[in-house]
């Protein structure tokens, strides 16, 4: 009963005020993950925020490379920015080089309905202002029924579940955070399109600690710096 009741407490919280969910992060000016794949470093991701006269963009760059005998079997790049002017997002773009493969998105608003305008490598079209972009660090997502894919566009029908409070140590330091699982709301879906990821948030913070999924190997994001 006692969890029961945490959860809709939470869930409470997490569904007011869209806006006063990227407040919430407002102190941050950098925040770096270390990515590991079968607990072996590969590479990182990195969030840097600029703040000007109501204005934030954040800019994200990841870089990962997975080898074997000295020899890169995959490697991946991405960059990309995220707007938000007054606390209400405004436009996202990215590219992406998948292994050679290049994707990209870009994203605006409809000056009229203010709905989003997708135009990426796997989707173009006009979806409901509700849809979040898929990017970890801002705890909105737990709260939302779809996220639009960073790399490609793609809108991901989503499911989150509230698995619990756990204490997660990095390093020297333990977080007290509170597990959600993300994964697919469309069965059809094949296996290598699927989500499924669980994501730590900070309990008091909201800061995003940790994330883990399993495909072709166990993936981790590790944070390893916030200033």
């Amino acid at each position: 009963m006692k969890n029961f009741l945490f959860s809709i407490a939470l869930i409470f919280f997490l569904t007011s005020e869209n806006s006063a969910h990227v407040e919430h992060y407002s102190k941050y000016k950098y925040l770096e993950y270390e990515l590991f794949r079968n607990n072996q470093l590969i590479g990182y991701h990195t969030y840097k925020f600029k703040r000007k006269n109501g204005n934030l963009t954040i800019d994200n760059e990841v870089s990962f490379k997975i080898t074997k005998l000295g020899i890169d079997l995959y490697k991946y790049y991405a960059s990309g920015q995220e707007r938000y002017t007054n606390g209400t997002f405004s436009g996202f773009n990215s590219t992406t080089n998948q292994n050679k493969k290049e994707k990209y998105v870009n994203i605006s608003i409809d000056p009229k309905d203010k709905n989003l305008i997708i135009d990426g490598s796997s989707f173009k079209g006009k979806v409901d202002k509700d849809k979040i972009i898929g990017t970890w660090w801002n705890h909105e997502i737990v709260k939302k029924k779809a996220q639009i894919s960073a790399v490609s566009g793609r809108i991901i029908e989503q499911k989150v579940q509230f698995i619990g409070k756990e204490e997660v140590k990095i390093g020297e330091k333990t977080y007290k955070t509170l597990r959600f699982n993300f994964s697919s709301s469309d069965p059809s879906l094949s296996k290598d399109k699927k989500l499924n990821t669980d994501i730590w948030y900070e309990e008091d913070t909201y800061l995003w600690v940790k994330a883990a999924f399993d495909k072709t190997g166990y993936w981790e994001y590790r944070l390893k710096k916030a200033e």
